[in-house]
């Protein structure tokens, strides 16, 4: 493929020039012919950035925010499909969105929909993101579409944001606290098990234990490490398998505590997902199998599959998903009340805000428990060993003193 830079005129003598990839002149020639373009010159030349997405990255969902929300803007004020994506191009300061988006500038400019060429890049363009482009562009609010992806991935975004904000304390406390713990008995317990060495005596219960528990360590750390890596890749292995990834998924949802949230999480991300789907425009039957797909859980995706299997069969929404007990029944009697009164977006959106408020107050709540907890435990294990260390101390003191 050849990269050529052509100048045309449309029907009303205005001038359009842009840069298409094709095989050869007369290729680019009869595209514009097809478009019923006058051409006016073609040239071949280098775009330096039409290989840069042959290998597409997961690009963050804070640049394909701006990017819809621009894009959006651009058309709304409207300027054309190719114009807009060739502006943003050249301010997009991601690498991998910016040569993403000449390769769509360039599908497009070549006879392709603006659908069609956002599918050939699936690790930068979700299924919901297509679809609903797909929708926008069906029913002519293409503007309005990106608008609304723009604000459920923000809202996506901010809740993902503020579950790693409230994980990070907690996290950072434990892993310290285990490397604290780690030096302790490889380094400090050894030195102390010479000193009573030579001391000679007999050493207290907890001493005895804890001097067991550091020369096993040292003496078979090797192998623990090896064991543990071991361990993490037969696991990761095993998670991605689909019986591994179902059990995975069913065991996060009935974890004590941060099983609530991750539930909690679920039901806020079907509600904002379906909501947003089915106000583009989307029909129902396509909206769930988006959901399923994008739901993140193996059994929530399950359940809305089931859910629209029954929904083909002519049974209403809510019936099906209230059967699955991975929703509460608040949500599937909402979803009802939508589905009768012809207000279903309305219902989802209103369960998506109450979900994501109650996810943001759970984590906040589960930062506030865990920060005493991870503080006992650090006092319990150091502390321990600290205090196993000196027993004999004390113990020659008093003998000493008496």
């Amino acid at each position: 493929m050849n990269t050529y830079k052509y100048s045309a005129k449309d029907k009303s003598s205005k001038t359009i020039s842009g840069i298409m990839e094709a095989e050869s002149e007369s290729a680019v020639m009869e595209a514009l012919h097809r478009k019923d373009l006058v051409v006016v010159s073609i040239e071949e030349t280098q775009d330096k950035l039409v290989k840069v997405a042959a290998k597409d990255k997961k690009v963050k969902l804070d640049d394909l925010v701006i990017f819809s929300r621009q894009l959006a803007t651009m058309i709304d004020a409207g300027i054309p499909l190719v114009h807009s994506l060739a502006i943003l191009s050249e301010q997009i300061e991601n690498k991998e969105l910016k040569g993403v988006v000449v390769s769509i500038r360039q599908d497009i400019e070549a006879g392709s929909n603006f659908c069609d060429a956002l599918n050939k890049h699936p690790k930068v363009f979700s299924d919901l993101f297509i679809n609903m482009v797909r929708a926008g562009e069906a029913s002519g609010m293409l503007d309005e579409v990106l608008e609304r992806l723009a604000a459920y991935l923000e809202k996506t975004s901010a809740l993902v944001r503020k579950i790693k904000a409230s994980m990070v304390y907690p996290i950072g406390v434990v892993i310290m606290s285990v490397l604290i713990t780690t030096i302790l008995l490889l380094k400090v317990v050894p030195t102390f098990k010479g000193i009573f060495d030579i001391l000679g005596g007999e050493l207290p219960l907890p001493t005895v234990i804890l001097i067991g528990v550091s020369d096993a360590l040292r003496k078979y750390f090797i192998f623990i490490v090896a064991f543990l890596i071991a361990l993490s890749f037969s696991f990761k292995k095993y998670v991605v398998t689909e019986n591994g990834r179902r059990r995975f998924d069913l065991f996060k949802l009935r974890m004590p505590i941060l099983g609530v949230i991750f539930r909690k999480m679920a039901v806020a991300k079907f509600s904002r997902t379906f909501a947003t789907l089915v106000k583009s425009g989307v029909p129902i039957l396509n909206a769930l199998d988006i959901v399923s797909r994008t739901s993140g859980n193996k059994v929530i995706e399950e359940a809305v599959l089931d859910c629209s299997k029954s929904v083909r069969d002519g049974e209403p929404i809510a019936r099906p998903l209230s059967k699955s007990t991975v929703f509460p029944p608040m949500v599937c009697r909402m979803i009802s009340v939508g589905e009768q009164t012809g207000k279903l977006e309305l219902m989802l959106t209103k369960i998506a805000d109450f979900y994501e408020e109650q996810v943001d107050a759970a984590a906040q709540a589960l930062t506030s428990l865990i920060e005493p907890l991870v503080i006992a435990f650090l006092g319990i294990v150091i502390g321990g060993i600290v205090i196993s260390l000196f027993l004999p101390i004390f113990k020659i003191t008093q003998l000493i003193s008496g």
